[in-house]
């Protein structure tokens, strides 16, 4: 893989090239390449989730000094949830960069959204180990927290967040999220997620990651809430 025409279109030179090959790597590619003993971008991925999560934490800290623990919780969740990081990754054009099986090419998997979600994410981790987390605030502040200020977010539906805020008003009750079920080959799964209250199930999802699949789960429980 040349990854100079990807630096090109980033406007961002790597030292580890490696690192850059890998957060555009995804599972398909490497079951299909076993003798080249490649690493996919779902470790990078993992990184990048948490990268992400605190740079947008800080930014919605030190730029929203009025605004509520609680909205801003659910503003986070709105840009770090999976349909976000797709638009993100979309713009920026990352599906004709992907390394993909042919398998997975062939239906479509430039497009998916998970893989999307999860290569913006990875790409993020790569950046952090390379450049620091001030280049991935830097990175941020061009193409995604700008979004922040026309109203992108303001319609967003975080459903777990909503099921929390619903289980606070009951302060003895706890909330938690199991994946019960994976389903499918490694480079195309679906998650089974169930959402228990107080130790009872409360309504079960399903998605291509474990965060559409909880998000799901929580929706099925606050609309049986809302019919009860």
């Amino acid at each position: 893989m040349d990854i100079r025409p990807l630096e090109e279109h980033l406007g961002i030179s790597f030292q580890q090239k490696a690192l850059l090959k890998e957060a555009f790597t995804h599972s398909s590619y490497v079951n299909e390449h076993r003798k080249q003993r490649l690493s996919d971008n779902e470790r990078l991925e993992f990184l990048g989730d948490a990268v992400l999560e605190l740079a947008v934490s800080q930014y919605l800290y030190r730029n929203n000094k009025d605004m509520p623990e609680g909205e801003m919780t659910k503003l986070r969740a709105a840009i770090v949830c999976e349909p976000s990081l797709k638009n993100f990754a979309e713009e920026l054009e990352f599906g004709k960069f992907l390394r993909l099986g042919k398998g997975e090419q062939q239906t479509g998997g430039r497009e998916r959204p998970a893989i999307l979600a999860d290569a913006f994410e990875a790409f993020l981790g790569a950046l952090y180990l390379d450049q620091g987390f001030d280049n991935v605030l830097e990175f941020l502040n061009i193409h995604v927290f700008p979004k922040l200020t026309t109203g992108a977010f303001s319609h967003a539906m975080d459903y777990k967040s909503q099921l929390q805020e619903f289980v606070q008003q009951h302060k003895d009750q706890k909330i938690e999220y199991r994946i019960i079920e994976e389903k499918g080959p490694s480079h195309n799964k679906e998650f089974v997620a169930e959402v228990v209250i107080q130790e009872k199930a409360a309504g079960n999802g399903t998605g291509r990651t474990k965060k559409e699949a909880e998000q799901r789960a929580a929706k099925n429980a606050l609309d049986g809430i809302n019919k009860s």
